[in-house]
């Protein structure tokens, strides 16, 4: 190989690598200190309280939310916003996919909806409302528990997407509010 030809590649690698650790891609809530476990938070996101919810599935969607908001430190002492949250659910058939005598379904379809308004603790001004919805698919066997315990495995999972649907809204909102620092 051309010695001429061998430092101009190496110049050209080292250009190439230096120009690319100039590109800079963050995350929309990231921060210069990440926590141990890789996520960063917002110190807005980590000033909201959320208010009690009187359903499993919410419950659900409510502790996820609580724990990618504050990094699983609980929920805040003195928060700063208070979210209200109400979360439905329905369930309906998706398809047949096995015949059988009884006509009934063979797979069916979960879809979770969460409303929420975030206002100020102090003023009590709405800060922030929106809805965010998720669907989750699962199979309905014949034997009833296990149709049941498919059903719930499908409420949690629906829950998780859910409350990292409510945490990208809720960023996006402050943000745009100009609250988000």
């Amino acid at each position: 190989m051309n010695p001429t030809f061998r430092v101009s590649l190496l110049a050209g690698l080292a250009l190439s690598l230096a120009v690319a650790s100039g590109c800079t891609v963050r995350p929309l809530m990231a921060t210069p200190d990440v926590t141990p476990g890789g996520l960063a938070s917002s110190p807005a996101l980590s000033s909201i309280a959320i208010a009690p919810v009187d359903t499993r599935y919410a419950q659900e969607v409510r502790n996820h939310l609580i724990f990618l908001l504050n990094g699983g430190a609980g929920q805040p002492a003195s928060a700063r916003y208070t979210l209200d949250l109400a979360v439905t659910r329905t369930s309906s058939a998706a398809a047949r996919v096995q015949v059988r005598t009884d006509n009934e379904p063979t797979s069916s379809l979960l879809t979770m909806t969460a409303r929420y308004t975030l206002k100020d603790s102090g003023t009590g001004q709405v800060v922030a409302n929106g809805q965010r919805q998720i669907s989750s698919a699962y199979d309905v066997p014949r034997q009833e528990f296990a149709s049941l315990r498919a059903e719930r495995d499908a409420e949690n999972r629906a829950a998780r997407e859910l409350a990292e649907q409510l945490r990208l809204a809720l960023g996006q909102d402050l943000a745009r509010s100009g609250n988000g620092s």
